[in-house]
């Protein structure tokens, strides 16, 4: 008794699109000839979609006579239900469509500081210049923040130093090598020279707000430059602010020129030797992202200012 059940399904023709139009062409136009000419199918073929149609369900669906067709009981009752299932698919392909051209999407990127502050806002700004239809959400974060965020699902596109390290599931793409600058009070005596180098620097404190500093920038310099003490922070505004009140010298980017003089602080090149910031873009596989996420990533990656 159970083995039947299985078999009679399996030999009952599945409900397809084109009965369902077939069904609403007929009530439409109140006749088979004139829905089987406004489908572009002969009227036996049009007849036999909806006769499919009436046995897959197992019930009559319109009432036929020599001169009318019109809709059963059970047609009338079934009529928007059709025509919902319909436009819900019309407006599901649409969205598709809009996501697929760009038309529509949602990028959510997370970035730390000073990126947060600097590149990003442009980047952004340039892109949905191009993609209008495309939304970018924008957190400023720790760079911790930005690969759980990854990992999580709730961040697309990550931005900060390309040596953090990322397991398989994250892509890290280098976009920029930025020379460090250095960044001195107006009354320092080095902020008169057009450029500074590690050892005129040795014998100051270091405002310091970069995660892995010693492996990215002091590991360039030779030991016995690196400075006497390192004063912690978590934000470039909360060490450039520090600077402002106090001996030192924060190292930045050259792309934080702006933001720097905007504290009313000096800021030079540093040489002797010059150690560069490498930034990367961070982002899961291609293969799980989606049209608009690819895009921002083509579009970061072939940017030449980035």
């Amino acid at each position: 008794m159970y083995d039947s059940e299985p078999k009679r399904r399996a030999s009952t023709p599945e409900i397809t699109l084109r009965q369902l139009r077939a069904f609403l062409a007929v009530l439409e136009s109140g006749s088979f000839s004139e829905a089987a000419s406004t489908m572009h199918l002969s009227q036996a073929a049009l007849s036999g979609l909806v006769k499919e149609l009436e046995s897959r369900l197992g019930v009559r669906l319109l009432d036929r006579d020599t001169r009318n067709v019109s809709a059963s009981p059970v047609g009338v009752a079934f009529e928007p239900l059709v025509r919902r299932l319909l436009g819900n698919l019309e407006e599901a392909l649409e969205s598709v469509t809009n996501l697929k051209e760009l038309r529509r999407g949602v990028v959510r990127v997370a970035a730390p500081e000073p990126l947060s502050c600097t590149l990003l806002p442009e980047l952004i700004a340039r892109y949905e210049k191009q993609n209008p239809g495309i939304d970018v959400r924008f957190e400023d974060v720790p760079i911790e923040q930005v690969l759980s965020r990854l990992h999580s699902g709730s961040a697309d596109i990550g931005f900060g130093p390309e040596g953090v390290p990322v397991d398989e599931a994250i892509q890290a793409h280098m976009i920029r090598a930025d020379p460090l600058w250095v960044a001195l009070r107006g009354d320092d005596p080095l902020a008169e020279k057009k450029s500074v180098c590690w050892k005129e620097l040795s014998n100051r404190p270091l405002i310091n707000y970069m995660p892995n500093l010693t492996v990215n920038v002091l590991s360039n310099v030779p030991q016995r430059h690196h400075p006497p003490r390192i004063i912690s922070v978590h934000r470039v505004n909360t060490a450039l602010s520090m600077l402002r009140v106090r001996h030192g010298y924060v190292v930045c980017p050259s792309m934080a020129r702006d933001l720097v003089e905007g504290f009313g602080l000096t800021f030079r090149p540093l040489s002797q030797p010059t150690v560069t910031w490498r930034i990367a873009v961070f982002a899961r596989h291609r293969s799980s992202l989606s049209p608009a996420v690819e895009s921002f990533l083509d579009f970061t990656l072939n940017t030449p200012s980035v």
